[in-house]
């Protein structure tokens, strides 16, 4: 089904005439150097093919033919060349195999267009025959000042005719012409049963072209579909003939091309979730499809509105009918897509939930109501997932995010599903193993039950049991144990802070894990040392202090021996709650932690 909808979206684009995707047969690539020809076959310019993108300059993608796999990735082999496009190695004959590498990209050439006559292929003829003779080629690019480019790099060149103007030659209709009608005659001598269409005896796919993009597979590109030994071949069938997983190649096209677009560089589709790389299209363009990216992207991609995925959650909230975007349908097919690359040039799929418009947009924002919980005034009001994840990364960098939790996280927002036991299990981790951590800058405690952590809390534990037994802000009327004594733990630490106000090491950092893993250990100590700091407080002071522990103690009649993992988080989401009342923002920047 993934291939099938990969082809639908391709189809979709295809359509849509804006030239946004390849058609069958080409492809878009990056070409970094146009070299201009006159007549007569003399090379005139080499023009840089460049632009800036912010601070960082990139190489402009063109429209050129896809001959094969070697479009997107070369073998070692010398003998895959493009046609009429490819990288200097091939064009000029440079480096290991660069004889070789010259000679096939000559006799490509020769092999499709040999039944035509053009006046730019015979200039483009007569040019690289002369930049096969001894140092033709390195004087060449000596001239035009590129040979620490080239030395650096190798570059991806292509061909422009003088007369044409700034046509490629590739682009000339009697080349296209010729071009097409070759395709159509190539079958690859192998013909089947299409698995993806059922197209009967079609003309089978030899490789899947390679999908570029995906974040930790080789930047040459990946596959899913792939094999490299025999003992996963099967009755006989050979992979590289195609016919092991028999793929029509007007089929295998649309599918990689469909996915390479949405994987593109300046792709608005496309985000990262842990190790994932997550797309995400719709069946038809809708208003959702361009704004999904923005509810859980962290990654600005538009810098003249930073307030984008603020923007995009309020438009969420307000949507009519709960989960219709605006004034799409809510019928309307939806689909993410997570790959990830567990090995270089393999990838796997971490995830698919195919969906409509309105179920999805229903859990994106069943999502955000479940992280809802109160914070300080400067913090985001709707945290991304990126910000929620890294709050439970080890060091806080993104590369600590346990892989499989950030893509099963990820699965059950979009399918409302429960959250991940492990979920609970790594952020109570962290909160434990930051209990006593400190500002590298200021040496100041630093919270470890904090917004996003908190937040994280809330949503699993609410959704586990499926009623909202966890309130954005402080519960009264709470009456569970672990809960009430999160609250009494930080009200005894404030009570703390309150009589030395100098302090620097709290209760806090000695014994919150123990405080919330076996309270028993912990609170009957904790109680009697409030009694010494309580005596410092002024008389009103530390009469409400002892009217509220009272409260908060009202129906705990034992410490228990041991807290579950749901009790920790429950215990903590009493402890940020409490802590949220006595630190508002009002406080904020006097030496107090919200």
């Amino acid at each position: 089904m993934i291939l099938q909808e990969l082809a639908h979206y391709y189809q979709r684009i295809a359509e849509s005439g804006d030239g946004a995707i390849a058609p069958e047969g080409w492809v878009r690539r990056p070409i970094d150097y146009i070299i201009v020809l006159a007549s007569g076959g003399d090379c005139i310019s080499i023009q840089d093919n460049g632009q800036m993108e912010g601070k960082r300059r990139v190489a402009r993608e063109e429209l050129v033919p896809a001959i094969g796999k070697q479009a997107l990735k070369h073998t070692n082999s010398g003998k895959d060349p493009n046609l009429l496009w490819d990288n200097a190695a091939f064009i000029f004959g440079l480096g290991n195999k660069g004889a070789l590498k010259a000679s096939s990209f000559d006799a490509e050439i020769q092999k499709w267009f040999n039944d035509i006559e053009d006046p730019a292929l015979t200039d483009l003829k007569i040019f690289l025959r002369s930049m096969r003779e001894k140092g033709a080629a390195k004087a060449l690019i000596d001239r035009f000042r590129l040979t620490e480019e080239f030395e650096i790099r190798d570059p991806v060149l292509a061909f422009q005719w003088q007369p044409d103007g700034a046509m490629p030659i590739h682009h000339r209709q009697a080349i296209r012409a010729e071009y097409t009608r070759k395709c159509a005659l190539e079958n690859g001598g192998v013909t089947g049963n299409c698995l993806m269409t059922g197209v009967i005896n079609a003309p089978i796919a030899m490789n899947e072209t390679v999908i570029k993009g995906v974040w930790g597979a080789q930047t040459a590109g990946a596959n899913i579909v792939s094999f490299n030994y025999r003992s996963f071949e099967s009755y006989g069938k050979n992979e590289r003939g195609g016919e092991n997983s028999p793929i029509s190649k007007q089929a295998s096209f649309a599918y990689t091309t469909g996915l390479n677009k949405l994987l593109s560089y300046n792709s608005k589709q496309r985000l990262k979730v842990g190790d994932a790389t997550v797309v995400f299209w719709s069946a038809e363009e809708t208003l959702f499809e361009s704004a999904f990216a923005d509810f859980l992207d962290d990654v600005p991609k538009n810098v003249d509105n930073p307030a984008r995925h603020t923007d995009a959650v309020k438009s969420l909230f307000n949507a009519p009918q709960h989960g219709a975007y605006l004034e799409d349908k809510s019928d309307i097919k939806f689909f993410v897509l997570g790959l990830a690359a567990p090995a270089k040039a393999r990838l796997a799929v971490r995830f698919w939930q195919p969906s409509t418009v309105g179920e999805m947009a229903g859990c994106i924002r069943k999502y955000f109501l479940d992280i809802a919980i109160v914070h300080a005034d400067y913090e985001a009001q709707y945290p991304t997932l990126y910000r929620l994840l890294l709050s439970i990364a080890p060091q806080g960098e993104a590369k600590n995010i346990p892989p499989n939790l950030a893509g099963e996280t990820m699965r059950a927002i979009l399918a409302g599903l429960p959250y991940p036991q492990m979920l609970l299990q790594a952020v109570i981790r962290r909160i434990r193993a930051e209990q006593a951590k400190k500002d590298d800058r200021t040496g100041k405690p630093v919270l470890n039950v904090s917004y996003p952590r908190a937040a994280l809390i809330k949503a699993y534990i609410n959704r586990i049991t499926g009623k909202e037994e966890l309130k954005v802000s402080l519960d009264e009327n709470n009456i569970n144990c672990a809960y009430r004594l999160g609250r009494l733990f930080a009200t005894l630490e404030r009570i703390q802070m309150r009589a030395n106000p100098s302090i620097n090491t709290t209760i806090r950092e000695r014994f919150y894990g123990a405080a919330s893993g076996t309270p028993v250990t912990v609170f009957p100590t904790l109680l009697k040392l409030k009694n010494h700091h309580i005596a410092k407080l002024s008389k009103g002071e530390a009469v409400n202090q002892e009217k509220l522990i009272t409260a908060i103690m009202d129906g705990v009649n034992e410490f228990p021996a041991q807290l579950n993992l749901q009790d920790q988080g429950r215990f903590a989401i009493g402890y940020y709650h409490q802590r949220q009342v006595f630190f508002k923002p009002k406080n904020i920047g006097q030496g107090e932690q919200p």
